[in-house]
């Protein structure tokens, strides 16, 4: 890719970072050098200390030492306000805007320019539209930020920072949640904002995603810049292999074929409707048998989430059978989530934090959820507090889950330590059936090698597994028999010698593969 040229003042210098946790030292004498109007990926693995950096450069934190230069001059930022001032903003993993206003309303609040709201509102929505137009990042302004899609809301928070002069533009795992063409639509925008002069830097986990946007990359390792380089010289390979230490094998792993066994699960004629009673899974059909991995592929939003939802008791269909651990359930008189566990089936949701975890419970009390019941965990209507906390050591050690305290509230944890935490839960009851909704959603490289190591293991233990993910390389490499679906349907069934991403493709818009 062919970058901007350099020039003599950075947009970003940050030299000789260090910030301490306790005994934990989350950035050790860092230094980054992000050139005006380019796209700076930062990665690294979940705790390297990308994060923290970016923390400090926006006033989340203050640096214990070091120096920050932005555009050339010395800059003390002490907290957020500081670094807005230095026109710089920051996008966060988990978006910061309030689900009850507007979107108009949450760009205005905490910078109304005018202290009557009807031409405070006149004059923001006259500089949104502007900015709107140049940009192409299009918000209903009038709309609940509750009824906005996700890349809409992604959007509106670059908007925001673009109102309030951000030059500097930090992204923490942008794409995380957007679907493929969502993601697509951010980096037009992205090369766009480039183009305009806007100096972006790129947290990730995706290296694809750094090769294809990247103009530089800084790579993290345990709170140090191990390395850094233009992009003209990086490669995914070498990019993991950094980030690390060691060389990381995601690809399909050679398997002996072995055929699978039994049949654990049977679902038949399946209808499900959504709260406006619009269907959204139509006679869908669906077979789970011991020791396979039946992947789901399919642009996000055409009943995958449905479908995981059905099987585990979380949605009631209208019509339909269901058989597993040897009993039967129909339309009316559905299996419900507890039920579906005493019969062996485990479930990691699509989204950990509405539906696995509660980010105000410590890691222990995520760790026991739907669990608490278990003999291992009660007695006599009694829980064993001791014996729940010796638990969650073992599963945190067993599933690498860093930091290693029990104690930590579940939201202090970066998302793919939650992520490992919750697969660790629903893993360790020996499930007969595992159902997983994007089961690296924000991870990183490492840990999806472990992950996917977990669940290769789950089937050659006799587990059915379902593994529905937006990511086509993930279900390609983990499946041995591909479901697509379309519009709530079944578009298509392959064996995994008979996938492309090809077919895949045609299948997933309604085509003939």
């Amino acid at each position: 890719m062919e970058g901007p040229a350099v020039t003599a003042a950075p947009a970003v210098r940050m030299t000789g970072i260090h910030k301490q946790f306790g005994a934990v030292a989350a950035n050790a004498d860092v230094n980054l050098c992000v050139q005006v109007g380019t796209v700076h990926g930062l990665v690294g693995e979940n705790g390297a200390g990308k994060s923290t950096l970016m923390s400090v450069l926006y006033g989340f934190y203050e640096a214990d030492r070091g120096a920050i230069e932005v555009f050339g001059q010395a800059a003390t930022i002490r907290n957020a306000d500081d670094a807005i001032a230095l026109g710089i903003g920051m996008v966060h993993q988990h978006f910061m805007l309030v689900d009850t206003l507007t979107a108009l309303e949450n760009v205005m609040l905490g910078a109304e320019p005018h202290w009557l709201l009807r031409q405070a509102d006149a004059q923001v929505r006259s500089k949104l539209s502007a900015l709107m137009q140049s940009t192409g990042l299009h918000v209903e302004l009038d709309a609940l930020v509750s009824d906005l899609p996700v890349g809409d809301r992604q959007r509106l928070e670059i908007l925001k920072t673009l109102y309030r002069g951000a030059k500097v533009l930090i992204l923490d795992e942008p794409t995380a949640v957007l679907t493929p063409q969502e993601t697509e639509q951010l980096f037009d925008v992205l090369r766009l904002l480039r183009q305009q002069g806007t100096t972006i830097i790129l947290i990730t986990h995706k290296l694809k995603e750094v090769m294809r946007l990247c103009d530089h990359v800084t790579i993290m390792r345990a709170g140090r810049v191990v390395h850094e380089m233009p992009i003209a010289q990086a490669s995914i390979e070498g990019l993991a292999e950094a980030m690390v230490g060691r060389k990381v094998h995601m690809g399909r792993v050679q398997e002996d074929t072995v055929a699978p066994g039994a049949v654990l699960l049977q679902a038949t004629g399946i209808e499900a409707r959504d709260a406006l009673n619009v269907v959204r899974l139509h006679d869908l059909n669906l077979t789970l048998r011991s020791g396979e991995i039946v992947g789901v592929a399919g642009v996000s939003g055409n009943g995958q989430s449905e479908l995981l939802d059905v099987l585990s008791g979380l949605l009631q269909p209208t019509q339909g059978q269901l058989e597993l651990g040897g009993q039967g359930f129909e339309a009316g008189a559905w299996v419900d989530p507890q039920t579906a566990r005493t019969l062996g089936l485990a479930h990691v949701p699509e989204d950990r934090h509405a539906r696995a975890m509660v980010m105000d419970f410590v890691a222990w009390e995520s760790a026991v959820l739907g669990y608490d019941g278990l003999p291992a965990y009660a007695r006599g209507g009694w829980m064993k507090h001791d014996d729940m906390r010796a638990a969650t050591n073992t599963m945190m050690e067993r599933f690498d889950v860093r930091p290693r305290d029990p104690e930590l509230l579940s939201r202090s944890f970066s998302g793919g330590n939650q992520q490992k935490l919750v697969l660790a839960r629903e893993l360790g009851q020996a499930p007969k059936v595992l159902l997983v909704g994007q089961p690296t959603r924000g991870v990183d490289i490492g840990a999806i090698e472990f992950i996917y190591s977990q669940l290769r293991a789950m089937r050659d233990a006799g587990c059915a597994v379902l593994v529905v993910s937006s990511e086509l390389d993930e279900i390609l490499a983990l499946s041995n028999r591909v479901v697509v679906m379309n519009q709530g349907r079944v578009a298509g069934e392959l064996a995994i010698d008979a996938c492309t991403e090809a077919k895949l493709g045609l299948l997933m818009v309604g085509e003939p593969a």
